[in-house]
């Protein structure tokens, strides 16, 4: 009786386990935006970009899907976050060392560059108030089509691309 007792706790046990492998599996399909990385050299800094790379579909990205003249989380999901191990120079002006969320506002000849204190927040979450740093960029017609939003870090700063734009903000070591 009591070795029935215990067959069936395991057998109810490895049930359990099974299904809730089988559940899991099924949620394991790719994102739509899935997360990505950049990161690179810049003087003696250290650069790395966090973003979620939506994709363009056949949408139109500037001045629809993504607004001219509103704040943009520059990529999609989680803010996407820059980060810096040393001070830094973007379009001239200092920014600290640390990680900073990574915000824009796109225009059709000029964009507001935006490093906001607060890193860890949903990208929607946006507080002009924790602005670190604005800057103006001024965005370019990309040489080739980029479905999934990149960011590359260069030795001349960084360059988000998308779509058929491309935004280079240019970033060198502080003195």
């Amino acid at each position: 009786m009591k070795n029935a007792r215990i067959l069936k706790s395991i057998a109810m046990l490895l049930i359990g386990i099974l299904v809730s492998a089988t559940a899991w599996a099924q949620d394991a399909k790719p994102k739509a935006s899935p997360p990505a990385t950049a990161s690179g050299k810049i003087g003696n800094a250290t650069i790395t970009i966090n973003y979620s790379s939506p994709s363009v579909k056949g949408r139109t990205i500037w001045g629809d899907l993504v607004p001219y003249g509103e704040v943009w989380r520059s990529g999609a999901n989680e803010a996407t976050t820059f980060t810096t191990d040393r001070d830094v120079m973007v379009e001239g002006k200092k920014l600290p060392a640390g990680t900073y969320s990574f915000y824009t506002i796109p225009g059709e000849a000029e964009w507001t560059v935006i490093f906001n204190k607060t890193a860890k927040q949903w990208g929607t979450q946006y507080d002009e108030k924790q602005d670190a740093l604005r800057v103006t960029a001024k965005p370019r017609k990309a040489t080739a089509m980029a479905e999934q939003l990149a960011y590359d870090v260069t030795d001349k700063g960084m360059v988000l691309r998308w779509e058929n734009v491309e935004l280079p903000v240019a970033v060198t070591a502080a003195k």
